[in-house]
C-alpha cells in the first residue's frame, strides 16, 4: 500500500509503546509490550488506518537526542513485527533521537520516520535541540535508503521563541529547503487542535502536509480537504486517553468523517 497515491487523505494511527527497557517506567516484560503494540496496530488497520507510526511515548521523561541501546533494540524488535502486518509504518524515537529512528526504520523495513528538530533549533522540556537535517540526510544517503522524512515544522510541547521572527510559512519553506519529504503541523501540545491556517501556510512550501495533533471527527472532514494525511493518537484510544488501548469504534468514526 502506497501513501499519497490518490487525492484521498490518509489516516495514520499512532502506536504508543509502553515503557521500554532503559526508561524509568520499564516493568520487565517486553513480550507484553510487544503483544499490546501488535494488538493496537491490528485494531487501527482493521478500523481504517492506512499507515501507522510507532513511538516510544511511554519512556517519559525523554532523553535529548538519543536513547539507550536497549531501548533502540526493543523498538527494532517491535517495529519489525508491526511492519510484517503489511501497512506502511513510520518510526519516531523521543526525544529527537532521529538518527536512531532512521536506523530502526532501515533495519525493519519501515517506510518513514517522524522527525522533530529537522530544521531550526528549539527549546523543549528536554532542553535545547539543534536542527538535524544535515547529518540525518547524510546518514540516509550513506545507507542508500529511500526512507521518507516527515518533519515537524514547529514541534509541539516546545518553545520557538528563537524563531519567532519567522512565520510558519517561512519555517515550512526552511524544512522543505533542508530536504524534508513531508511536513507536519500540530497544535501546541498532544491532543490540541491544529489550525486550518497553519495547515494552509505549510502547504505553500509545496510538499505533502500531515496534521499531527488534535484530530477529531468534528474537524477531520475539513482538515482532510487540505492535508495529505491525518496523524491521530489520543482520539483513537479508549476515552480519548493515549495511554489506553485502541478503541476501534472511535477509529471508524474518524475514518468515516474523511470519506467523500
Amino acid at each position: 500500500m502506497a501513501l499519497f497515491s490518490s487525492n484521498h487523505c490518509d489516516l495514520v494511527g499512532m502506536v504508543h509503546l509502553e515503557p521500554l527497557p532503559g526508561s524509568p517506567g520499564w516493568k520487565g516484560d517486553l513480550n507484553e509490550i510487544e503483544a499490546r503494540a501488535i494488538q493496537d496496530s491490528e485494531a487501527l488497520i482493521a478500523a481504517g488506518c492506512e499507515a501507522l507510526i510507532v513511538e516510544n511515548m511511554g519512556d517519559r521523561p525523554y532523553l535529548n537526542g538519543s536513547v539507550y541501546p536497549e531501548t533502540a533494540a526493543a523498538m527494532t524488535r517491535i517495529v519489525r513485527e508491526i511492519v510484517r502486518l503489511g501497512s506502511p509504518v513510520g518510526v519516531q524515537v523521543l526525544a529527537g533521537a532521529n538518527h536512531q529512528a532512521l536506523a530502526i526504520a532501515f533495519a525493519t523495513g519501515a517506510s518513514f520516520i517522524r522527525v522533530e528538530g529537522f530544521a531550526y533549533g528549539h527549546v523543549a522540556d528536554e532542553g535545547w535541540m539543534n536542527a538535524c537535517a544535515a547529518e540525518l540526510l547524510r546518514v540516509r544517503a550513506n545507507l542508500g535508503s529511500s526512507i521518507s522524512v516527515w518533519a515537524d515544522v514547529q514541534k509541539k510541547h516546545a518553545s520557538h521563541a528563537m524563531t519567532a521572527d519567522l512565520s510558519l510559512e517561512e519555517l515550512a519553506h526552511g524544512a522543505a529547503f533542508s530536504g524534508a519529504d513531508v511536513l507536519i503541523v500540530t497544535g501546541a501540545r498532544t491532543g490540541s487542535s491544529t489550525s486550518l491556517e497553519d495547515l494552509q501556510a505549510a502547504a505553500l512550501a509545496g510538499l505533502p502536509v500531515a496534521v499531527g495533533s488534535g484530530v477529531t471527527p468534528k474537524d477531520a472532514g475539513l482538515l482532510s480537504k487540505y492535508a495529505s494525511a491525518l496523524i491521530v493518537g489520543s482520539y483513537c484510544k479508549r476515552n480519548g486517553d493515549w495511554r489506553n488501548p485502541v478503541d476501534p469504534q472511535r477509529v471508524r468514526e474518524l475514518w468515516e468523517s474523511i470519506q467523500d
